[in-house]
């Protein structure tokens, strides 16, 4: 049988605990954010950083060269080489766009400057269709089909 409190619920012997653990959990998350956002924890953060880095270095190169020897023994290219290529293939695009911006400006202007088949201009009078000898035809002969 549960012994039950003033208030009617049972009485749980952990609740003194959990109390204590919820204070202390609160005040060590006060003083850790506190020293976290403390110039000194950036300072020495960033010296063991730093150490660590000049310490993996030499390691760091050689795992690089390793990988770049294994790399070109199963005929893949290194992340420069891709690198390299993805670069050339962008300029190869820019280029490409920069071409077909171009033709879209001459084909624009070209429509501009000519008549639609079959308009006359202001001014000018279509020569008559005498036949074979007409100054308007080339010597190519017309294929019937």
């Amino acid at each position: 049988m549960a012994a039950k409190g003033e208030n009617g619920k049972p009485v749980d012997p952990f609740e003194a605990y959990r109390g204590m653990r919820d204070a202390y959990l609160e005040g060590m998350s006060k003083v850790m954010i506190n020293a976290v956002n403390s110039e000194e924890y950036a300072q020495a953060t960033g010296a063991l950083l730093n150490g660590s880095l000049t310490l993996s270095a030499p390691f760091r190169e050689a795992l690089d060269k390793a990988m770049i020897m294994a790399l070109e023994q199963l005929s893949l290219p290194s992340r420069q080489q891709v690198t390299a290529l993805a670069e050339r293939f962008t300029n190869f695009e820019m280029r490409l766009d920069d071409v077909d911006a171009k033709l879209d400006r001459m084909i624009e202007l070209l429509s501009v400057s000519r008549p639609a088949p079959g308009a006359v201009s202001p001014g000018v009078s279509r020569p008559a269709a005498t036949g074979a000898g007409s100054p308007g035809q080339t010597g190519r002969k017309k294929s019937r089909g």
